[in-house]
């Protein structure tokens, strides 16, 4: 289960282009394209919907301060991925560095909590993409809508639709995931500007509300881990308030981790991931304070929509238009999400298959269009299911703890890779390593601490039936295993 996958053979695969007759992904993508591919993922639920709930139930006006605290641990751990993305651009990010560094077990569980983060997050985002449109369009609630549905046809038409997208190409993908990037970050520009009109400094105090006891249904199973593990009596609000807000909000953050998969499909990966990872981590945590700031300040935060803040905030301030241009925002950037959600998923599964810890079959490139369109397809299925017949808003936290596992175990990867291989060309470098990754690694644990028990043993139920698949079929039938069958007189690399 230590088995270590050489870097030599991840540098292998990550080589061929698809192109000489090597099977592999094509090389299309530049800078501004991770960029786009990155800034649609972040900027889109976090801004229109988790503001709000957040503001109203456990932060008031200091979700701002969630939202920075989110964005600093999100930045630490993207400084990480810059690195190992820089040295060893590949497919499946996280999994990968973690099979090159810590052993075959912890990269089956970081790859198989990655497929739980990206699915089930395109599938919460592909039934709120549905209810906004049915919002601005006026379509039947009972196939549009959260409640009262028994399939949600909205949300299923969506996420094939992408899915057929991101299958015919990269290229088509970025262009898709760009233009509606320009919509959406000139209408958040414009959110802010305008906005800023309507802030009454009344509603901004006091910034953080003072502690007050839970409501019934935020205690028991649904209480922060911190409050349980040391008995503290469940609060809402205050400071602690502020960092459950944080935690939950890091959700909004989670899709900068999509550039780091994309590292087979750039032209030149060792100078522009670094480049997209941290470009799109600076714009949409500025963009994310803006906003939430505006929303506090516009709305008293008791009085907050928790569907659509920012479009109320505007409705409330007498300015109609204001709300239609923040609703278009809101499907083309949720829109983003669930493109850049499905693109990242076939890359996972394509890393995980390749290796044969699932049936390598489901790897196979197309010819034509340079992408795992076989995995592709499975994932797009399995999310349009999702997103369909399960209403999943109570789930979504599912999305950040994977996210923050994934972070917990990349920071960790930095230091192990730096000392088991020093020799290997690292055009990025975290500073002041190794303090920074074990600071990055604490924080992201200490937020996962944050999330409710509930949400930790969904989590648990998700692992232990990743590990059932693993010692049923991966175990022994990935290709280091058979390669180690084949030649037992060679060692297989252990992780140091």
């Amino acid at each position: 289960m230590l088995r270590t996958k050489p870097i030599k053979d991840v540098v292998a695969q990550g080589a061929a282009d698809g192109t000489g007759g090597r099977p592999g992904l094509r090389r299309r993508l530049r800078a501004v394209d991770l960029m786009g591919f990155g800034i649609g993922m972040v900027i889109g639920t976090g801004i229109f919907t988790l503001t709000g709930i957040e503001a109203k139930n456990h932060a008031g006006p200091g979700v701002v301060v969630s939202f920075a605290v989110a964005g600093v641990v999100a930045l630490l751990a993207a400084l990480c991925y810059a690195e190992l993305a820089s040295c060893v651009p590949t497919a499946g990010s996280a999994y990968t560095y973690a099979y090159a560094t810590m052993g075959e077990i912890v990269a089956w569980i970081i790859g198989w909590d990655l497929l739980l983060e990206f699915a089930l997050g395109s599938a919460v985002v592909g039934r709120g993409w549905s209810g906004y449109l049915a919002e601005l369009l006026d379509l039947p609630t009972a196939w549009f809508g959260e409640e009262g549905s028994i399939v949600n046809l909205g949300a299923v038409a969506i996420v094939l639709i992408l899915g057929l997208v991101a299958i015919v190409g990269i290229r088509e993908s970025a262009r898709v995931a760009n233009l509606l990037v320009l919509v959406k970050v000139a209408i958040c520009v414009f959110v802010v500007v305008a906005g800023l009109f309507f802030v009454r400094a009344a509603n901004l105090s006091p910034f953080i509300p003072s502690a007050e006891p839970a409501s019934s249904g935020e205690d028991g199973i649904r209480q922060p881990v911190t409050q349980a593990i040391f008995g503290l009596e469940p609060s809402v609000f205050g400071f602690a308030g502020v960092l459950t807000a944080a935690a939950v909000v890091f959700f909004a953050y989670t899709g900068f981790e999509a550039v780091a998969n994309l590292g087979e499909e750039t032209k030149k990966p060792r100078r522009d991931l670094p480049l997209g990872l941290l470009g799109t981590l600076a714009i949409s945590t500025v963009l994310y304070i803006g906003v939430s700031l505006v929303v506090v300040g516009m709305v008293p935060y008791t009085e907050i929509d928790e569907g659509a803040p920012i479009a109320s905030a505007f409705e409330a301030a007498g300015a109609r238009w204001a709300a239609n241009l923040v609703s278009i925002a809101a499907i083309a950037g949720l829109t983003s999400v669930i493109l850049v959600g499905l693109v990242a998923m076939g890359r996972i599964g394509f890393a995980i298959a390749r290796d044969g810890l699932v049936p390598p079959s489901i790897a196979k490139v197309h010819p034509r269009w340079g992408t795992p369109y076989r995995i592709s397809a499975i994932m797009t299925v399995g999310v349009a299911l999702l997103a369909g017949f399960l209403p999943l808003s109570a789930l979504a936290d599912l999305v950040s703890i994977g996210a923050l596992l994934a972070f917990v175990l990349v920071s960790v990867a930095v230091p192990i890779l730096r000392r088991s291989r020093p020799d290997l060309t690292r055009p990025f470098k975290v500073p002041f390593s190794p303090v920074l990754p074990i600071i990055s690694a604490l924080a992201c644990l200490y937020l996962m601490l944050n999330l409710s028990v509930e949400t930790w043993i969904r989590f648990l139920a998700w692992m232990l039936l990743g590990g059932l698949i693993y010692f049923g079929y991966g175990y022994r039938r990935n290709r280091l295993a058979r390669r180690e069958h084949a030649h037992p007189e060679e060692p297989t690399p252990i992780a140091h």
